[in-house]
C-alpha cells in the first residue's frame, strides 16, 4: 500500500487499470458474457501495483459499481461487514491495516 491520504486519487497515475477502457470495469450484469469480463477485470488488477489504494478508495467512498481493487460489488459489500463487525473486537484496527492483512 502506498502512503496516499484518504480521497486522494492519483494513486490512478499509477494503476494498471489505466490501459484499459473503463466498460472492462463496469460490466453489465453478473452472468453470461459479464462473468468473462469480470473475471478480466479482475486478472488486471490482481498484479496491479495499487490494488490496496484502489479498494480502499472503493469502500471508503461508497463506489457500489464496478471492479475496484480486484473485487466486485458483493465482495466489497461483504468485506465492508467484515472489517465493521471487527471493529467490534478491535476497534484501535484502522481499514488500511486490516485491509492489508486480509489481502
Amino acid at each position: 500500500m502506498n502512503d496516499f491520504e484518504p480521497g486522494e486519487t492519483h494513486w490512478r497515475e499509477q494503476a494498471s487499470c489505466r490501459d484499459h477502457t473503463d466498460n472492462l470495469f463496469f460490466p453489465v450484469g453478473e452472468t453470461g458474457a459479464a462473468v468473462l469480463e469480470i473475471a478480466r477485470a479482475k486478472a488486471v488488477c490482481r498484479d496491479c501495483p495499487v490494488g490496496l489504494d484502489c479498494l480502499y478508495y472503493a469502500v471508503t467512498t461508497g463506489q457500489r459499481f464496478g471492479i475496484w481493487g480486484g473485487l466486485d460489488e458483493n465482495e466489497r459489500r461483504q468485506l465492508r461487514r467484515r472489517w465493521v463487525a471487527s471493529q467490534r473486537s478491535a476497534p484501535e484496527v484502522d481499514l488500511i491495516g486490516w485491509l492489508s492483512r486480509a489481502s
